[in-house]
């Protein structure tokens, strides 16, 4: 995407980012009776928001990046600010055109293709981070995994295993009050069983309290888990109560750091980087900076073989009809659709409805409604062949970019594509969201200067600057090589400042009971 901007000592730079479209965007803050592109504007339009080009008579759709973000709610004349009070949602007919635009990607050969330092395990999987995990199978024994990490921490023995990241313990809100059997209960049980499989974990201690609904047996038995070296697990009930479980799972920690101290970084190929695509604190630059140019550097990944995943289901509503095009298969875009009805019925049940995202802080950033929103976000997926379409923490078993169904807040998303799988993720934001995520590194991308200014030590890239020149393809590449140095070692921002416990968060469907 080539991003034209208009400069001169009396006009507001913006954005015109298609030729049909009927809106600019303001890169500049755009004062009431300024001329920008032959248009004088009626009122004041705030940095990445949205002035009319055209005349927009009442129920015609507003365009921009050449696709339907609303319809008119009363007539918009040429040089108003088009936001939420001119612009309503409503349904329209999407084409799919399934796998019209499907091709055959080309892969560098395994000689040609970038390499990064990582630990290879003995499943053949490559972990870019080396930590021992602590997971609990229900909130009454979080209390427990989390004394077990402190006691850890305060020994200081960790000093004496550099090797090792650290302990985290994975704590989550759920596991009892729920039905054993149905969706709800599948999810937890993915989500948990992708978070000790994922190679960034060298080892994972399982504490539940005994009598929950989510019971480990059970889930051990799902997954045939065998107790071993690296593999622990108890309950609270069983070991004899808090003291002695606390006591327990230093011992059985203690047991593992030499063990996943012994792994060692080695040269492997950028095809086994499983990178995870969030998007959060969106603003009106997500999709002109930050989103294309990690769209970019998913191009460039997939090219070297590895996989990228895509998430968020209703923050590509009203975009999914750009991916279904791009389906491999007819059967991989009707999925993909399939999620989408599926979200429609759940929040349709719950009182909800698809226009709730985005959240006030998108709004204020010039997002003004989830098409709006949704095309913005799918811009991080690049323009690859999608090659599959996995419910939430399946195991991701294709190479290539693909999707994940997952909602949009970024915790319960990322949550799912860990356990997927992905090694490293890379995070884009405009409003400037504080997120991390262990045992997976975060990599965080400015939209705009302005927050990556303000926010320095939270940021690692400064998308901003596409906005003054830089191309999209540039920095795309830059992202990549962001990605293989971080998936080698480098700490990300968001590790340096010690995010990543609290953001395990498993998808939470169904009756408390």
């Amino acid at each position: 995407m080539t991003v034209a901007t208009e400069t001169s000592a009396a006009a507001p730079r913006s954005v015109h980012l298609n030729p049909a479209d009927n809106v600019i965007v303001a890169v500049d803050p755009i004062a009431q009776g300024a001329v920008v592109r032959g248009v004088t504007a009626a009122a004041r339009v705030a940095r990445g928001h949205k002035m009319a080009t055209a005349a927009i008579a009442e129920g015609a759709p507003v365009l921009k990046f050449g696709q339907i973000i609303g319809f008119a709610s009363k007539p918009i004349a040429p040089g108003e600010w088009v936001h939420e009070h001119n612009v309503a949602m409503k349904d329209f007919a999407r084409d799919y055109r399934f796998a019209e635009a499907a091709k055959a990607e080309p892969v560098l050969p395994v000689e040609q293709r970038a390499t990064f330092q990582g630990y290879r395990r003995a499943n053949g999987k490559v972990g870019t981070r080396n930590y021992l995990g602590v997971l609990t199978s229900v909130n009454c024994s979080a209390t427990v995994a989390r004394l077990i990490a402190r006691e850890i921490e305060k020994s200081d023995i960790l000093a004496d295993y550099p090797n090792v990241d650290g302990v985290i313990p994975l704590v989550h809100g759920t596991g009892c009050g729920m039905a054993t059997k149905g969706e709800g209960y599948d999810l937890l049980k993915r989500a948990i069983w992708g978070y000790a499989a994922n190679p960034n974990m060298a080892g994972v201690l399982m504490v539940g309290l005994g009598c929950e609904a989510f019971q480990i047996a059970a889930w051990k038995s799902a997954y045939g888990i065998q107790e071993s070296d690296l593999f622990r697990s108890f309950t609270i009930q069983d070991i004899g109560g808090t003291r002695r479980a606390v006591e327990g799972g230093v011992e059985a920690i203690r047991a593992m750091l030499p063990l996943a101290n012994a792994a060692k970084r080695e040269a492997v190929p950028a095809s086994e980087i499983v990178l995870a695509l969030q998007c959060g604190g969106s603003d009106g630059y997500s999709g002109i900076t930050a989103n294309p140019a990690l769209g970019a550097a998913v191009d460039q990944l997939v090219r070297h073989g590895g996989t990228a995943i895509l998430s968020e289901t209703p923050e590509i509503y009203g975009a999914e009809h750009l991916l279904t095009r791009r389906a491999a298969t007819r059967e991989i875009g009707e999925k993909l659709v399939q999620r989408i009805r599926w979200w429609e019925d759940y929040t349709a049940r719950n009182h909800g409805e698809m226009n709730n995202n985005p959240s006030p802080g998108n709004k204020a950033g010039g997002l003004t409604t989830i098409l709006e929103k949704s095309l913005g976000a799918a811009a991080k997926g690049g323009t690859t062949t999608l090659t599959g379409v996995f419910e939430y923490a399946e195991p991701v078993t294709a190479k290539g970019f693909v999707f994940m169904d997952t909602p949009g807040f970024d915790p319960v998303s990322a949550t799912g594509q860990v356990a997927g799988g992905a090694n490293v993720l890379c995070f884009t934001t405009g409003r400037g969201s504080a997120y991390g995520c262990k045992p997976t590194p975060s990599i965080k991308l400015a939209t705009n200067s302005d927050i990556y200014g303000r926010m320095t030590e939270d940021m690692d890239i400064n998308c901003g600057d596409i906005l003054d020149g830089v191309s999209v393809e540039a920095k795309g590449r830059e992202i990549f090589e962001t990605v293989l140095r971080v998936a080698s070692g480098e700490r990300s921002k968001s590790e340096a400042l010690g995010y990543g416990d609290a953001e395990f968060v498993p998808w939470l469907v169904g009756a408390v009971m």
